[in-house]
């Protein structure tokens, strides 16, 4: 059996938007307490659903987490000012790799913890079209939780059609990019050390492989005779 679906994390794996987000997250969360985010506090919630990482980091700060949705809508404000005013790129090679992938028969399909208002935003601030350039996109509001748990995996197997996790590779940028595909029993969890998450951090994680980008992958499957012939 090849692998028949990449199931892959947007921002800081697929798309560079410079770690904006967490930048802002831990901004609008400080400003809430008055106080600053450690960074160690901060990294757990990496790769997670933004809400779900607000009202964490607020109880575990002694916060008020019925101030999540209002928090939220302060980091959701600054984060689509940040967007505009930036430029979002693929990281180098991607396009090709996934271009490539999906030429051999191969199902891609984009997975994260944003909505998919802000997810659909910064594809078009790189020039991507679900339907078109990926096959299917899951966004946080579509699954009752967010990484680590492997609903966001089990989405886009379901948004593709794609029966068996034993043809699944999911990759992502943040240990919990790696847990939600080793809860979700794919056949390939693959670290990428792109974004958020430190080489250091992605090897103590469980997972198959790990590579410097997005644009590897299609050569990893090759070697591993992943990629069908026919």
């Amino acid at each position: 059996m090849t692998v028949s679906l990449l199931s892959l994390d947007m921002a800081g794996t697929t798309i560079d938007e410079g770690g904006v987000v967490y930048e802002l997250l831990s901004r609008c969360v400080a400003d809430e307490l008055g106080s600053p985010v450690p960074a160690d506090v901060l990294a757990p919630w990496t790769g997670t659903d933004k809400t779900e990482a607000i009202r964490g980091l607020l109880t575990t700060l002694g916060g008020d987490p019925a101030r999540t949705e209002a928090v939220y809508a302060v980091f959701a404000a600054q984060l689509d000012e940040a967007y505009a005013a930036a430029t979002p790129t693929l990281f180098p090679g991607v396009r090709e790799a996934i271009a490539s992938l999906r030429a051999a028969g191969v199902k891609v399909a984009l997975q994260t913890g944003y909505t998919r208002e802000v997810a659909e935003g910064l594809l078009t601030k790189v020039g991507w079209e679900v339907g078109i350039d990926v096959d299917a996109l899951a966004t946080s509001e579509l699954v009752r939780a967010s990484r680590p748990a492997p609903y966001l995996v089990f989405r886009t197997m379901e948004l593709t059609g794609t029966r068996s996790v034993a043809e699944v590779l999911v990759a992502g940028d943040t240990p919990n990019d790696l847990a939600a595909g080793t809860a979700a029993g794919a056949r390939f969890v693959v670290g990428v050390r792109t974004g958020a998450g430190s080489a250091g951090d992605l090897g103590r994680s469980r997972h198959t492989h790990l590579v410097d980008s997005v644009a590897d992958i299609p050569a990893l499957l090759d070697a591993a005779g992943e990629l069908s012939t026919t």
